[in-house]
């Protein structure tokens, strides 16, 4: 039991630098202010793996080393990076939880973009203005033209790569025996197809991704 705590432990911390490192070399700047990074995805796999509390602890955890490090908004701007990720991935990883199949990690993180752009966009209306200066009828305009597309695209990259990701990663740490067969879902006769690299759920993923980072570039302004 200690070692399996032990274990856990260090596959939580080593994934929580990962999401720090990510969120702090890999900022793709997509509308206005707004830019993305990938720390999303990698709290979500943790969530996955282990729970929703995880992701909860470990948003929180890097969300407030991001605020402290190299945040520029100040608390209102930390408040809304953490609720934004807790948003995606422990709604995400709660369904998958209650439904470890490849269905329920779908809905799962179909349920965290949903989430999570209802969520940004209720803080950007209500706080946008207190914090950042502008007037709310300014952005209130913003909402349907900025705030939901860049959640809706933010979100979709996330799960589409959440998607690709997870199990890849999961047969990775068994390999290193890292984690037992009964952690993180697709034990035998529990997963319900998602405890071998789907095909169909890779063909779509990419095409998810696609749509998202044709999004991307749209709002962006590149084509």
């Amino acid at each position: 039991m200690k070692e399996s705590q032990t274990k856990k432990l260090i596959i939580i911390s080593m994934m929580s630098a990962l999401a720090y490192l990510a969120m702090l070399f890999i900022k793709i700047p997509i509308a206005d202010f707004l830019k993305y990074d990938p720390k999303d995805v990698i709290i979500t796999v943790l969530g996955f793996i282990y729970g929703p509390l995880t992701a909860l602890i470990t948003a929180f955890v890097v969300c407030l080393l991001e605020a402290i490090t190299v945040g520029t908004t100040g608390i209102i701007g930390a408040a809304m990076n953490f609720i934004a990720s807790a948003g995606f991935a422990c709604v995400a990883a709660f369904i998958y939880k209650k439904k470890r199949t490849l269905g329920g990690a779908a809905i799962g993180l179909i349920c965290g973009v949903f989430s999570m752009t209802v969520l940004m966009l209720l803080w950007n209306y209500f706080l946008t203005p207190i914090y950042m200066g502008y007037p709310r009828e300014a952005v209130a305009a913003m909402l349907p033209t900025l705030f939901l597309p860049f959640n809706l695209v933010k979100g979709g990259i996330n799960a589409a790569i959440t998607m690709l990701l997870y199990k890849p990663v999961v047969i990775s740490l068994r390999k290193a025996d890292l984690i037992p067969a009964s952690v993180g879902g697709g034990a035998a006769g529990e997963d319900g197809g998602y405890g071998t690299i789907n095909v169909a759920a890779i063909m779509l993923s990419v095409a998810v991704l696609a749509i998202s980072v044709f999004g991307a570039l749209k709002l962006s302004g590149a084509i």
